[in-house]
Formats: structure tokens, sequence, C-alpha cells
């Protein structure tokens, strides 16, 4: 078995530009070793090439994980290992382990942070046990905004027919309303327009806005945020040459009628755009981070601890996470 051994960072500037799209490799971090993450990998290695995957975890809990399985590590499988405090751990989720797998995330990101790794693939983690180890995790997103110094980290969601980015993501939909300005939406749009430059390859993509309110507000009589808030953003933003449609009503939006032409579509809030997205390909869609500095890619589902070690996994969600990241970029290096 080809190993990484776990080293100290260092900084390489330029790297992406001196390297071809061909030898960058894409960080695939393991996550809560309890859960599903080493199965999806282990899994997928054994259809498809993963030449250009590097495997961030602990090999021994690949190992075991992989007897559980009754697969072999195959020998070209490049491992970055990053030890656990209870490697053989399945479907029991161990807080001792929580350490172990943050570095993981530290290794990825500083990995792609200084050109070692073109990009980052994240498996599933679980933020209870993070936080009942004493770690204060609200998610990926976060994390990884704070550690790379992003000021606002957009959420997008996306399967081979539609992209659904948020405004705002885990919030009490009592909060929604308070939560929306006009400044939140300018930005939001604005991080997605220029990802979508840098990393799809779009110069100008054509974003579908939702409205907050049904009827997208029905003229002020179903709410006043459409009028007071959304459409003065946008006009901003087609005053800046953008390409924004709406507000629009959610419930008209997610029709062929409108997404035929569109690029991606800007929902107001969790619950309004994503379980349109997942109707359409839960298992097969890849959560994206806009706003980074870096490229992160990740699965669409949780850990799962219940089917650790069974063999019963769906590994689309991971083929398309790992597709979305190669054509990020090479998006990105054309």
């Amino acid at each position: 078995m080809f190993l990484y051994e776990s080293k100290p960072r260092v900084c390489v500037l330029n790297r992406r530009q001196m390297l071809p799209s061909s030898e960058l490799k894409i960080a695939y971090t393991v996550g809560e070793p309890a859960g599903i993450g080493p199965d999806i990998i282990l899994q997928l290695m054994q259809t498809h090439e993963l030449d250009d995957v590097v495997v961030v975890g602990d090999r021994e809990a690949l190992q075991a994980r992989a007897d559980a399985l009754k697969l072999t590590l195959k020998k070209n499988l490049a491992i970055e290992h990053i030890p656990v405090k209870n490697p053989s751990v399945q479907g029991a989720p161990d807080v001792t382990n929580v350490q172990g797998v943050l570095r993981m995330l530290d290794c990825a990101i500083d990995g792609c942070m200084s050109g070692e790794f073109a990009s980052m693939v994240t498996g599933p983690l679980h933020k209870g046990v993070i936080n009942d180890a004493g770690y204060a995790f609200s998610g990926h997103t976060e994390y990884l905004a704070e550690k790379t110094g992003a000021e606002l980290p957009v959420m997008l969601l996306a399967t081979e027919a539609l992209r659904v980015a948020l405004v705002t993501t885990h919030l009490p939909l009592r909060d929604v309303a308070d939560a929306i300005s006009e400044e939140l939406v300018i930005k939001i749009c604005r991080t997605v327009h220029e990802d979508f430059q840098q990393k799809y390859g779009i110069q100008n993509p054509k974003m579908l806005v939702c409205g907050l309110n049904p009827h997208a507000g029905e003229g002020g009589h179903l709410g006043s945020e459409e009028i007071q808030i959304i459409e003065p953003a946008l006009s901003q933003l087609r005053s800046a040459g953008l390409d924004v449609v709406g507000p629009l009503p959610a419930d008209t939006l997610f029709t062929p009628k409108y997404l035929s032409a569109a690029d991606v579509c800007i929902a107001m809030y969790h619950d309004q755009g994503l379980p349109v997205l997942k109707s359409q390909g839960f298992g097969e869609a890849a959560n994206i981070t806009l706003g980074l500095p870096i490229i992160r890619t990740s699965v669409d589902h949780g850990t799962a601890f219940d089917l650790a070690g069974s063999g019963e996994v769906d590994i689309g969600s991971l083929k398309t996470a790992i597709t979305v990241a190669r054509q990020m970029v090479a998006a990105q290096n054309a």
C-alpha cells in the first residue's frame, strides 16, 4: 500500500500554476470513522480509478473497514495517514477520535491552501459527536471558512440537472425573514457569480432568484420582503451587469420553463430549494462550498452509523462530489 505519512505542511506558492492539472491531487477526508465515510471510498475504488485522489484518514481504520466489507485495499490507493485513537470503531462513535478527525480536515485544508492538493472532497462528519468531545463545531462550511479566512461561504447543492445555492442555511424558519437583508442578497449573488466564473468556467451565469413569500409576496399582499429587500438588491446587481432574474415565486421557478435557461437557482432558505433538488437526485448530489479560496465538495448525506460496514451504502454522491471537484479543477486551470 502506498502511504503518505502525516507531516508538517510547507507552503508552496503558485504550485497549481507549475503543475499540469493531470498531476494535481484531490484530498478525500474520511470524516467520522464510525460512519460510512470509509465505506464509500473503499467501495468506490473497487470499480473506479482513483489515481488522482489522496485519502486523508487512519490507515488502520481503513484496513479494518475493508476487512469488514471483505474488500482489499488496492496497492495504488494513496493514503495520508492521520491516526485516530480507536481505529477499529464501527457504527459506534468514539469522542476520543474527534481530535484526529479534525486533523484530517486541517491536513486537507493546509494542502489545498499551499497547492499540494488541487481540491478537497469531504466525507460525512457528525456534529453532535464533535461537540460532545468539547469542540464548538457547527459544520464543515463554517470550519472551512474560519480556517481559510473566507468572509461569506455559500452553500450550493448540485445534481447533473439542477444547482441550488442558499441565502440562509441552517436557521429556524421563524428567523429566516429577519436574517435576509439587501446586503446579504447582494453578497450571496456576487459570490455565486464570481465562483461560477472561476470554478465552473461560466463567464456570465444566469441566476434565478426566489422570493421569500408565497407568490413572491403577491405585490406586497403576502409580505413586503420582495419589495423592500430582494428587488432593490437584484436591481443593483443588474446595474452592475449580473444576469439575475427575480424575485420569482418558488412554486413556479423550479419548472422547465425557467430552469431550461438557468445556470443556478438561489433560494432564500434551506427548505425552499433543497427539497426540490433532493427529490430529483438525492444520493447523486454534491454539496459545494462557494466563497472559499479553495475548491471543496462533499457528499450530500450523513454518517449513517447503522450502515457502517454493511456493504449496503450508495456511493453515488461520492462519485458526483469527486466528478464535480475534477471539473472545477479543470475549469480553474483552463
